[in-house]
């Protein structure tokens, strides 16, 4: 359920897509900050049609992320170069904990080498899948994830659509309350 209290608002529709940028450590307008990043949720009769995604994780298996439809869908877009990515990997693990019951994770490392990815998700304990892309995943975002916008973490809703991004830093908080928030939206 969600609480009147909190920090950050439902954005009104898909078509204000966040121009961010990560990494890159500059920033524009267009969401709302929460946690020193910008969030943005999508009414559900606002999204756009489900995503289509497959391709070799990290560890060498071939992933369909259709195949995981029928619960919310947690991607994180990241590079173990990138030095915010590396800060929020600890969180992601402990929400992916929290919520694998009830929610899927995915990541998917974005302009990195094996060697570094797989070192990465070591380092973290990450334990949920990640994507390899080599340079033709972020396409199939529909836009909502561009090359200088790392870290980003999308929600996929159970039909397997944008429902919403967080761009930064995400926190395990922050983070539940959208999945919440998004699973609540999609049962209305």
């Amino acid at each position: 359920m969600s609480s009147p209290g909190r920090r950050w608002i439902l954005a009104v529709g898909a078509t204000a897509l966040l121009a961010l940028t990560g990494c890159s450590g500059s920033s524009s307008s267009g969401g709302e900050a929460v946690d020193g990043g910008a969030v943005q949720v999508i009414p559900a009769s606002d999204r756009k049609s489900p995503i289509e995604m497959s391709g070799t994780t990290v560890d060498g298996e071939q992933l369909n992320i259709a195949t995981l439809r029928g619960k919310p869908l947690v991607m994180n877009v990241w590079g173990s170069w990138c030095g915010p990515c590396r800060t929020e990997a600890p969180a992601l693990e402990e929400a992916y904990n929290e919520l694998k019951d009830t929610t899927n994770f995915v990541g998917m490392a974005f302009r990195d080498t094996k060697t570094g990815a797989k070192n990465h998700e070591k380092e973290f304990g990450i334990t949920y899948p990640s994507l390899y892309d080599e340079g033709d995943l972020l396409l199939n975002l529909n836009g909502a994830v561009t090359s200088q916008s790392i870290p980003v973490t999308l929600i996929l809703d159970s039909q397997g659509r944008i429902a919403g991004r967080y761009v930064g830093i995400v926190t395990k908080v922050t983070l539940m309350d959208m999945v919440e928030d998004i699973e609540g939206d999609s049962a209305a």
